[in-house]
């Protein structure tokens, strides 16, 4: 059996060796801007969502890329990261309210706890939530188990 994610090149864990998150953890945005933002690990979102305060769309070489702003601390919009991404797609998400938004769709790498891989992220305005990233299903598969009733089970960190 291959050990490794084809789409992300990732390694993959035997049920008994995946590591355990907590229901919030620190989670690293090496190829943008070298960041870390607090990410609720959500079980119920399907893909990961990224706070983006501002998108603008654009072209670089015929393909479809994306300018945005990041404020990866939550308690302040005083510090703010400015991002590039190729854009993978655009789809209709719909969050928890049920409210259905077209979202684009980026892939980038995460780091959480030792695992460095790619994932898709979607971007979206976050300010009126609590956590600025959502660490998705599809992102969690295979690699982690989570503990609803634990935090920081990777370290806690000031925020």
């Amino acid at each position: 059996m291959d050990n490794r994610d084809t789409q992300t090149d990732s390694p993959l864990r035997k049920p008994s060796e995946r590591i355990t998150l907590g229901w919030r953890e620190w989670v690293g945005l090496p190829a943008l801007g070298r960041i870390d933002v607090l990410a609720k690990v959500d079980t119920g979102a399907k893909t990961c969502a990224l706070h983006a305060f501002y998108i603008d769309d654009f072209e670089r070489e015929g393909e479809p890329w994306v300018r945005f702003g990041l404020h990866p601390d939550r308690h302040s919009d005083q510090y703010a990261v400015h991002c590039e991404a190729r854009v993978k797609e655009k789809r209709d998400v719909t969050d928890s309210g049920g409210h259905t938004e077209n979202r684009y769709v980026i892939e980038t790498k995460l780091d959480v706890g030792p695992d460095t891989f790619a994932a898709e992220v979607t971007l979206t305005n976050r300010d009126n939530m609590k956590y600025r990233f959502l660490l998705g299903r599809n992102a969690l598969r295979r690699r982690f188990l989570v503990d609803p009733a634990r935090s920081w089970r990777l370290g806690k960190r000031d925020t």
